[in-house]
């Protein structure tokens, strides 16, 4: 009996113990430090993709999701604190922020969130002029993000900033940012610093040299993929219109963008790169997983590689053959 009274007094103690460890992991906080080496790898990749500062899109992930930490981000992978929008035909969730109950973007995995981050900075009007920015000017990315209306907060700017800085984020928008960043400890604020003024005081474009920095020319953003730049097409757009802006040939431009000369002109939002592409991805990202309807044409005017390259690498794909979704295809 008393053998009996023992083994049950054990097993309680047993079970308490157990669900304190279960409650423990459940309650244990996500440090800050533990987000950025969780998801630093996924905000380079954008970077490379859209150039936009990995340290801006961590810091946006640290300060509205309080590291992963709300019950926004908990309950429904938004990371950015992305409300519904007339456009979302996705998954949502109702949460009070500026006002009560609003509708929030739902996400299956912190991953797409990530992705939806980018995708709504690039595709939005509204922050198109953040582009003129270089990758590495995080602070003139953390106003333009406050002054396109972000978020309400009136400090919002100063408090990515500070972000970034005390994390020593911005390493993470150089090349090599990865080691940079994880050799971080070794290196001085000050050092660690070094050529940051230099950088964001040379983002002023000269109009005969394309090749300098990201900028707006005659009406045209002109943005940067692996290194290389390009327009996006208005309606009524072609190739001779385009080049006549730009001083490169209509010949020239069919040239950089993989056409010959007897094939039709640019549609609207048609990627029009003003310089010739390279032949494999510089980043760090080595592999591409495709989206349906894709083609390594296509796939080569996101990243900025010439098709020939890209089929040489991929082997078993024609340029324009559409691409099954999710196969992962080499980019470098």
């Amino acid at each position: 009996m008393i053998i009996f009274r023992k083994s049950i007094i054990l097993a309680g103690i047993l079970f308490v113990s157990v669900v304190g460890v279960q409650a423990q992991k459940r309650t244990t906080r996500q440090t800050r430090e533990e987000y950025i080496e969780r998801y630093k790898s996924i905000a380079i990749g954008d970077m490379e993709r859209y150039g936009i500062p990995a340290s801006i899109t961590l810091a946006q992930g640290i300060l509205e999701s309080d590291s992963g930490n709300s019950r926004l981000s908990v309950q429904s992978n938004n990371h950015f604190g992305i409300k519904c929008k007339r456009n979302w035909k996705g998954a949502r969730v109702y949460h009070d922020d500026d006002a009560k109950g609003e509708c929030f973007r739902s996400y299956p995995s912190v991953e797409e969130s990530y992705r939806d981050h980018a995708e709504f900075l690039d595709q939005s009007p509204r922050y198109d002029s953040l582009f003129a920015y270089s990758s590495t000017d995080y602070k003139s990315w953390a106003r333009g993000l406050k002054a396109a209306g972000y978020a309400t907060a009136p400090d919002y700017a100063q408090r990515l900033i500070r972000i970034i800085e005390e994390n020593q984020l911005y390493l993470l928008d150089r090349p090599n940012g990865s080691r940079l960043y994880a050799s971080r400890k070794r290196v001085s604020g000050k050092h660690g610093r070094a050529g940051i003024g230099k950088a964001a005081s040379g983002a002023a474009i000269d109009p005969d040299n394309y090749r300098v920095t990201v900028n707006a020319h005659n009406g045209y953003n002109v943005y940067t993929a692996n290194g290389v730049h390009y327009v996006l097409a208005k309606a009524g757009d072609t190739f001779e219109t385009i080049g006549k802006q730009f001083r490169v040939s209509a010949r020239n431009l069919r040239k950089f963008n993989d056409l010959t000369d007897g094939q039709s002109q640019p549609l609207k939002d048609m990627p029009v790169y003003i310089e010739r592409k390279k032949r494999r991805w510089t980043g760090d990202t080595a592999i591409h997983v495709c989206r349906a309807g894709e083609t390594l044409y296509t796939v080569g005017q996101i990243y900025g590689i010439r098709s020939r390259s890209l089929a040489k690498m991929n082997r078993s794909y024609a340029g324009d053959a559409a691409l099954p979704a999710g196969l992962e295809i080499r980019i470098k």
